[in-house]
């Protein structure tokens, strides 16, 4: 199928009435997601699971997806009128943004935010249109030996690019593998790790431990954290750029938004990093370097299109692959595989109205969201104003109820319960639990394919090195572990966590 043919098709798929409202749905949610501190897109998409079942497959990959990059435009919100980035990525906007916000120029500033947005999320979405047929094409001459060196190779990045200690993201991803090899072992039949438990026999529920760990934690951990949330609303008077404003923010548009197209596609760099990387080459490039930190609109407008565009890009892996390069991909792989529905290059052929339906609801979700910010950035921003202590409660029975309903099992509510405090833990000890979540998805399928692999080449180790891909896979796996040991890069990282933070 060409891609216009597939465009058709999508367009006819996504602007049906219950995926057009579930899409117009899902961007309402994440736009009120990114605006709430603490409530970030995993958290609320682990929470919306076990609702989203009863849908069809592509209503409810569209309203979660649409949960996903509508967080990015919420989070700039409150980062420009408030000084409170409610999404990670929306950090460095604060820098910027909020100074123009004190200095009268809050509407300029959620413009350009707005305008930046939707500029790169239509370039994401054509570049997922354009790119993904092709690499799904590639993924099909992949073999086991490929397949498990990217997925080496995305634990490692996923390691390397999380917040806190390397140690600790290394000890979090291995306790992920553990988690996922709970279970029955596929191939010998055997228990493991079950504690002669007859309910861990099929292994833990990857939905169970992403509400308790995302969703149940992020509650208790902003329970702490209520009186932090209160802060003074700056005033929007002009939503409209001036023209020197356009010429100032139209090339940090198009270089942010290049930057979180490709960053995007890398496995475990995220929409973060595109965001923080943008904002460091507009500060490099830019004839006006002396004013960020002060209220340059340059500010704003590239690391808005960087993580824009990343939110759109890094779904290219977890489709055509069947690999989520984040947390929230895991998430989105989890809804995929409870409904059926095996991600990978063959998606293509065998769910064409699934995934062209995705991606026009991707442009449709941008263009609401366009629509949806700037009129109403005064209730937005008044969202932030609700006593955390009138939602805490209905978030905790929302949950409960979702995760009772996968299997109609008061174990999985204890299991849910458990894996909550074990998030909280974490969050008090400075743990990232992304790389957990990533690796109990990617363990069991590294496990699998090493296996057949073995299997192939009856037990020749050789075979991973033999095939060019795997090699230059593992290489560059390879060097990610070596730079790690280097000093230098240690306090670039540090460095750069520090800015996060």
């Amino acid at each position: 199928m060409d891609i216009f043919n597939g465009l058709m098709l999508g367009f006819s798929t996504a602007t049906t009435f219950g995926n057009f409202l579930y899409c117009f749905l899902g961007v309402l949610l994440g736009t009120a997601v990114g605006v709430l501190p603490g409530l970030g897109p995993i958290a609320t998409i682990s929470m919306l699971l076990p609702f989203t079942f009863g849908l069809p497959v592509d209503t409810a990959l569209i309203m979660l997806a649409g949960i996903f990059y509508g967080s990015q435009y919420g989070g700039s919100t409150t980062a420009i009128l408030m000084n409170l980035p409610g999404e990670a990525s929306s950090v460095v906007t604060t820098l910027d943004g909020h100074e123009m916000a004190k200095q009268g120029k809050a509407g300029r500033a959620l413009a350009a935010a707005a305008i930046g947005s939707f500029f790169a999320g239509t370039v994401g979405t054509l570049f997922i249109a354009i790119a993904a047929p092709l690499l799904a094409g590639l993924a099909l001459t992949f073999g086991p030996a490929e397949y498990f060196s990217l997925i080496v190779l995305g634990l490692i990045t996923s390691m390397v690019l999380a917040s806190g200690s390397l140690l600790t993201a290394l000890g979090m991803a291995l306790f992920g593998m553990m988690l996922g090899m709970i279970g029955t072992d596929v191939n010998s039949g055997a228990a493991r790790f079950t504690f002669g438990t007859p309910n861990l026999l099929d292994g833990l529920d990857f939905v169970v431990v992403a509400t308790g760990v995302f969703g149940l934690g992020e509650v208790l951990a902003n329970l702490e954290n209520e009186r932090s949330r209160s802060a003074g609303i700056a005033q929007v008077s002009s939503l409209f750029p001036t023209r020197e404003d356009w010429k100032r923010m139209a090339a940090p548009i198009l270089r942010g938004t290049g930057i979180g197209v490709l960053l995007g596609v890398l496995p475990g760099a995220g929409v973060l990093l595109a965001s923080f990387s943008a904002y460091a080459l507009e500060k490099k490039v830019s004839r006006h370097s002396a004013e960020f930190g002060k209220g340059a609109i340059e500010g704003v407008a590239a690391p808005e299109a960087a993580n824009n565009a990343a939110a759109q890009t890094c779904f290219i892996p977890m489709l055509t692959l069947g690999l989520p390069g984040t947390a929230t991909m895991a998430l989105m792989i989890g809804a995929l595989v409870v409904q059926g529905v095996q991600p990978g290059p063959e998606i293509l052929t065998q769910q064409p109205a699934l995934f062209w339906g995705l991606v026009v609801s991707m442009w449709l979700g941008n263009l609401m969201l366009l629509f949806l910010n700037l009129p109403l950035v005064g209730v937005w921003a008044k969202l932030i104003s609700v006593p955390y202590h009138y939602l805490f409660p209905m978030i905790c029975v929302f949950v409960a109820i979702g995760v009772y309903s996968i299997n109609n099992s008061v174990f999985d509510v204890y299991m849910m319960a458990l894996f909550g405090v074990l998030g909280y833990f974490f969050k008090k000890v400075g743990a990232e639990p992304a790389p957990l979540i990533l690796a109990m998805i990617l363990g069991p399928m590294a496990e699998e394919y090493l296996r057949r692999a073995l299997l192939i080449s009856h037990g020749d180790a050789s075979v991973f090195f033999t095939s060019p891909l795997s090699l230059g896979t593992l290489i560059v796996a390879a060097l990610l572990l070596l730079s790690i040991i280097s000093p230098r890069f240690r306090k670039v990282r540090e460095e750069g966590l520090q800015e996060v933070d």
